[in-house]
């Protein structure tokens, strides 16, 4: 039996910042063969943590792929990066880990994706650990809550 694996979490925080570990990961992973059904780069925190940093995907893309390690990455992120202040960093991790859906279109967003971790799970929504982020549904969907 297969063992999925996952990128690192969404709340590990690389540089003090929310994401950017799971995006290197992703990247990663994608490259190498093992995951393909991931949003990716363009969409969902890859994009707003880009547009963030106001750094290009293809640019990050490639440093990440030059098979440098984190601490690397985040030097080149930071030297790249539009100057951030700590607390651009602090707004930036309360959006991100603390976000949840604003509008009615986000919220049935929000339900259809925990209807199709019940079901990859194989059982009722309502049996599901109740979420209240996108965070929360990325950790239900990678089996860490």
């Amino acid at each position: 039996m297969i063992t999925q694996k996952y990128p690192r979490s969404p709340k590990i925080l690389l540089g003090g910042m929310a994401h950017l570990a799971r995006f290197i990961d992703k990247i990663r992973m994608r490259h190498a063969g093992l995951i393909q059904d991931y949003n990716y780069i363009t969409v969902g925190f890859d994009k707003y943590l880009l547009d963030f940093l106001q750094i290009k995907g293809e640019d990050f893309e490639k440093r990440v792929l030059q098979g440098v390690t984190d601490a690397e990455i985040l030097a080149w992120v930071k030297a790249h990066a539009r100057p951030l202040t700590d607390e651009d960093i602090r707004q930036w991790n309360e959006r991100i880990l603390n976000g949840g859906p604003k509008d009615e279109a986000a919220r049935q967003r929000f339900q259809a994706r925990r209807a199709e971790i019940a079901a990859k799970r194989g059982v009722p929504v309502e049996q599901l650990p109740r979420t209240a982020t996108w965070v929360d549904n990325i950790e239900l969907d990678e089996k860490r809550m």
